[in-house]
């Protein structure tokens, strides 16, 4: 990150005409130079806030402390910015994060979310989904928050899968902090997120705002408890109009953490019986793209991708490394082929991303 990367993150102005500008100049520093240095005609509004954000001595002092505390940034024309965000037109300008941001664009994801104040029942289907959607190397995003989303991030770390957390803070914050263990579990097994500047405290106005990048992250968005005025509604609503699949985990009528989950169900939303309802929507999402690609690509790469595969694995444990390098294929491709394979159950993933054969009896 240099000092005009920086400055266009701190500028109060829309995420979107952040990016506008930046496609159109290409770099920060080009942004900072045209409407700036040059002063480019442009609306009074975003004029001022340019301005009035520049302020090298208070940036530069900004930029030495996030690069002593190893803060790295991501900004929408970045090769490793995340891929599932790019196609929504509040997507962030820039992400700052810690851990390893670049395995969002190499495996599947699914977000999971819920109640705060969780019941045994909640924390229960929690770990009953996450384990097995870590044991076919799908990644888990969640908000960091109390209860359910504290949950499915340690159920992922614990079967050693990916796990990525969203902030609704400066990515030096944790919070709340009883999660200290889990937010440095997660840098090292995973990543966090944020499109708040560092130093940014946890106010309660944040956290709607970053619920549209839990959802947007995750190819579906799982729901596990939720009252009636949950903010968890909320992600629902962000995934919703993002055009994802909702399903939702049902509970007690009893229940007040089960107000706002049963209401979604009876709205529409799929209703979670076992874990095979969310491989089937996965798997509903997969085919959809494995069918465009075949009519676009006349060669049937993905067929030829899965006889690759059916060789190269085989009773002895081979790394997802390994595979890249030995079959030289479109990353996205393989994860795809890789999952239905599993799916399939012709091949399993074990933890620490390796990949062996399945012999059906």
């Amino acid at each position: 990150m240099d000092l005009y990367d920086l400055w266009l993150s701190c500028v109060n102005i829309s995420s979107k005409i952040k990016i506008e500008l930046l496609k159109k100049f290409k770099t920060s520093k080009e942004v900072w130079y045209y409407c700036i240095e040059n002063d480019m005609n442009l609306n009074n509004n975003i004029k001022g806030s340019l301005k009035d954000a520049w302020n090298k001595d208070k940036l530069e002092h900004s930029l030495e402390n996030i690069n002593n505390q190893n803060i790295k940034v991501v900004k929408f024309n970045d090769e490793n910015y995340p891929v599932n965000l790019k196609k929504y037109s509040d997507a962030p300008f820039s992400l700052f994060y810690k851990g390893d941001i670049e395995i969002l664009n190499k495996i599947k994801t699914v977000s999971v979310v819920g109640a705060r104040n969780c019941t045994f029942y909640g924390i229960q289907c929690t770990k009953y989904i996450v384990e097995a959607l870590t044991k076919n190397n799908i990644g888990i995003i969640s908000g960091m928050a109390k209860g359910i989303d504290a949950n499915a991030h340690a159920a992922c770390i614990e079967a050693g899968g990916y796990t990525c957390a969203v902030l609704g803070c400066g990515i030096d914050i944790i919070y709340p902090k009883t999660n200290k263990e889990i937010y440095y579990s997660i840098i090292d097994k995973g990543c966090i997120v944020s499109e708040f500047l560092p130093g940014t405290p946890p106010y309660n106005y944040n956290f709607p705002i970053r619920n549209r990048i839990i959802s947007g992250l995750g190819k579906i968005l799982i729901v596990v408890e939720a009252g009636e005025k949950s903010g968890t509604l909320i992600t629902a609503n962000c995934a919703l109009e993002q055009g994802k699949d909702v399903i939702v985990v049902p509970g007690s009528i009893f229940s007040p953490q089960s107000k706002g989950t049963n209401k979604l169900i009876s709205e529409g939303a799929y209703p979670f019986v076992d874990i095979q309802d969310v491989f089937n929507l996965l798997k509903e999402n997969y085919i959809g793209g494995f069918i465009e690609e075949k009519i676009m690509d006349k060669g049937h790469k993905s067929n030829e991708i899965h006889v690759k595969l059916s060789k190269l694995i085989g009773d002895s444990p081979i790394h997802i490394d390994d595979i890249i390098k030995i079959c030289h294929i479109d990353i996205s491709q393989l994860y795809d082929v890789l999952f239905e394979m599993q799916f399939n159950n012709e091949i399993m993933c074990l933890s620490g991303n390796y990949y062996v054969r399945i012999h059906n009896i």
